[in-house]
């Protein structure tokens, strides 16, 4: 494996990258729309990567995770109750994986069903942890380790506990494997922009359910 973990193939392109990133974002929301009270995961996934192959995914570089309810709580490699189905008052998160003009898209997020004003807190939470580890990041130009202490602590401040198993990693051309494998929380170098996966998963403090996002930090 290289050392240069920041590195990228000769193919790398970044406006590439970066359509896949937004048409990663796009075919979320666009399954979130359309999602309807009493699917199962399974029948979620199927949503989303139909809503891929549409705009054009060539194959998926991760499995497609689609995550009800008490599932909400499961990490990437922990398996689903299957019978947990969308209810009236629910959330929800996927998690994808697409590669777009040979770029890897990666996107991530929470959304809620209903009017519970919990589920909906945990899914805004999701998010401003997200986007105050990166400006974290941004300002004061932090490895990757310290980058999830901030997080656990921002999440603290929220209310909720972060699930460090979901913990980022790199992107790029694919395979990025071929630069490095491991994770964002491993590494002792600075992460640079429009490379890095930051992976947030909070668990609410009062319901048995959890809340995501992730993107790319920029």
């Amino acid at each position: 494996m290289s050392e240069n973990i920041q590195g990228t193939g000769e193919s790398f392109n970044l406006d590439a990258f970066l359509k896949a990133r937004t048409l990663s974002k796009e075919a979320v929301r666009e399954c979130a729309k359309r999602m309807q009270v009493g699917m199962s995961e399974a029948e979620g996934i199927e949503l989303v990567e139909s809503i891929l192959k549409e705009k054009g995914m060539e194959r998926t570089w991760h499995p497609t995770k689609f995550r009800i309810g008490k599932n909400t709580l499961k990490s990437f490699s922990e398996k689903s109750d299957e019978n947990v189905r969308l209810g009236e008052n629910d959330i929800f998160f996927m998690d994808i994986g697409p590669v777009f003009f040979g770029h890897e898209g990666d996107y991530g997020e929470t959304f809620t069903t209903g009017n519970d004003a919990l589920l909906e807190d945990a899914k805004n939470a999701a998010r401003e942890v997200f986007w105050q580890t990166q400006s974290c990041w941004r300002e004061e130009g932090i490895n990757g380790k310290e980058l999830y202490l901030q997080a656990q602590q921002i999440a603290k401040n929220h209310g909720y506990e972060l699930n460090l198993k979901m913990d980022g990693h790199r992107l790029g051309d694919f395979p990025h494997g071929l630069f490095f494998k491991g994770s964002l929380a491993d590494i002792e170098e600075v992460p640079i922009e429009n490379l890095w996966v930051l992976e947030i998963l909070i668990r609410h403090p009062e319901k048995e359910v959890g809340a995501f996002f992730e993107d790319i930090i920029r």
